[in-house]
């Protein structure tokens, strides 16, 4: 199991008495990940009135007609039980004074469908109950301070075990290899490619990154989703910035201008409600007309107590950067926060490498298409990663030797990395033209060649980020349309039918292959 999150935790934890081992792999510490930053909630037909069917339309309109039918459908069919197993776990949401779940609505959602904790601390209740229950559990091994660097394959192409390089306080850094019968990955995104991202430092697309160099395809890596309200903290801020959590516009927050102006009124049916891509792009469009660096997000009528009770996280981190929410505005700008592609799967997690697995924000199910639909990524973690505990048992492969690594080794040197942020925020960000992307595969080629003098964590991670960089890219030039969370200006048309399909990314030594897959005529409808 690479990844602690709750992909990762859910899947030790349902497969600790069905295998004879579980191995967790992490990079950082156990609640490092992405999991514990989550702040809005959980999605699932929880509510009086609200039905699997709903849940399944909201999702498929956020998709833009890029999702897979029969992943959505079991996504929403399988989410309320699995939310429930959730809950007998020790996760703590929380409930109205009638002692009934609390639940609110967020972007793109017509039902409050969110089930939250601790207000806006849902991710790292989760978390919490996650790692207790895996610390009470001896057939669960875990290894922290651990990077996956490469899978080891077998001679059939299929997995038969992992290296890794293990870092951290009082010890020397070094390099050991796992021999295994499957591998689970669970590692999380890609935000840290971007200058500006709402996800951890950790995110370094390192799960996606072996998997393509194994030869697992990977899908869909252009829809990378920018939350439309992250706080703006200055020209020069890089890293992870503070989300303003889409449950704040859910609970009666709206945007505007700096003239004071509701710019989301007449965009969409849902205003300040509609689907990220759509808040995101208006943001963007009111950015660029006026020629300013952010717009405002207007939160002051929902009170102190309000704030205090609902929100205490945003609003302690909101006032540590000089804003108060109960009195001010608060500046907004989107930046990176959610890969909607990844390692493709099928409806049990499987890719095509022999033994081996992807769930959560490293693998491509389907279930979120162009545009994921807010508070669907924790449930998307926890439903398939059930999925790969019922079919990996007696889908194990044997123990196979290793078979001699033929790829030609290199590693990308760690001081590029800042440039190479800031080729693809400036060309493969929330806007994009042919221009710009041409440029970008360029620079990022040219930085590629700049080989490290030793392989440390910063060169892994730097080397990962370039790899995923460039083949991101290469898929956003490919799609010549506008669709989800993919924006090219100069093709501004959207649902472009020749373009109703996956752009898929396969390596070979180094070299990066696209091929086009068109989709199901039923999942093209959606």
């Amino acid at each position: 199991m690479i990844g602690s999150g709750i992909a990762g935790l859910t899947a030790a934890l349902r497969l600790r008495n069905e295998v004879d081992k579980v191995l967790v792999v992490t990079k950082d510490v156990l609640a490092a990940g992405s999991t514990q930053w989550a702040q809005g909630g959980i999605a699932a037909a929880l509510g009086p009135g609200d039905t699997p069917h709903e849940h399944e339309v909201d999702t498929l309109v956020a998709g833009a007609g890029a999702c897979d039918r029969a992943a959505v459908e079991v996504l929403v069919t399988e989410g309320p039980e699995a939310v429930r197993e959730l809950i007998a776990l020790g996760t703590n949401f929380d409930h109205d004074h009638h002692g009934e779940l609390s639940l609110t609505r967020e972007g793109g959602h017509h039902r409050d469908r969110i089930a939250h904790a601790g207000g806006d601390a849902t991710g790292a209740e989760i978390q919490r109950a996650l790692i207790a229950a895996v610390e009470q559990a001896p057939e669960i091994e875990v290894i922290q301070h651990a990077l996956a660097v490469d899978l080891m394959l077998a001679e059939d192409g299929g997995v038969a075990g992992l290296t890794l390089h293990v870092m951290g306080e009082g010890q020397r850094d070094g390099v050991g290899a796992v021999l295994c019968r499957a591998v689970v990955l669970a590692s999380g995104g890609l935000g840290q490619v971007f200058a500006q991202t709402t996800n951890p430092s950790v995110s370094t697309g390192d799960g996606m990154a072996v998997a393509l160099r194994a030869g697992a395809v990977l899908r869909d890596l252009e829809f990378v989703q920018f939350h439309p309200t992250v706080m703006y903290l200055g020209p020069d801020s890089r890293g992870q910035q503070p989300l303003i959590s889409e449950a704040v516009r859910g609970e009666g927050a709206f945007l505007v201008d700096f003239e004071g102006n509701r710019f989301m009124q007449g965009v969409h049916e849902l205003a300040d409600l509609a689907p990220r891509d759509v808040v995101a792009k208006a943001i963007m469009r009111r950015m660029i007309d006026s020629d300013h660096p952010h717009m405002w997000l207007d939160a002051r009528h929902l009170g102190a107590a309000f704030w205090e009770r609902r929100f205490p996280t945003i609003l302690a981190t909101a006032r540590s950067h000089g804003v108060d929410p109960v009195t001010d505005l608060i500046p907004v700008a989107p930046a990176c926060h959610y890969a909607s592609g990844g390692v493709r799967t099928d409806l049990w997690g499987r890719s095509n490498v022999p033994g081996l697995y992807a769930t959560g924000e490293v693998a491509c199910s389907g279930v979120h298409g162009a545009n994921r639909l807010a508070s669907n990524s924790l449930l998307e973690g926890l439903v398939f990663s059930r999925r790969i505990a019922t079919v990996l048992p007696a889908e194990l492969r044997p123990l196979l030797p290793p078979v001699a690594d033929p790829r030609t080794p290199g590693l990308v040197a760690g001081g590029v990395r800042r440039e190479m942020q800031e080729v693809m925020t400036a060309r493969v960000g929330v806007l994009r033209n042919a221009e710009g992307l041409d440029e970008a595969g360029l620079r990022l080629d040219k930085l590629a060649g700049q080989s490290a003098g030793a392989g440390d964590q910063e060169s892994w991670e730097t080397t990962n980020l370039i790899t995923i960089s460039a083949a991101l890219a290469a898929a956003a030039s490919l799609r010549e349309e506008t669709r989800g969370s993919h924006w090219r200006e100069d093709f501004p048309e959207r649902d472009d039918a020749d373009f109703a399909g996956h752009v898929d990314v396969v390596m070979d030594d180094g070299a990066s292959t696209l091929e086009f897959a068109r989709a199901p005529a039923s999942d093209v409808g959606a």
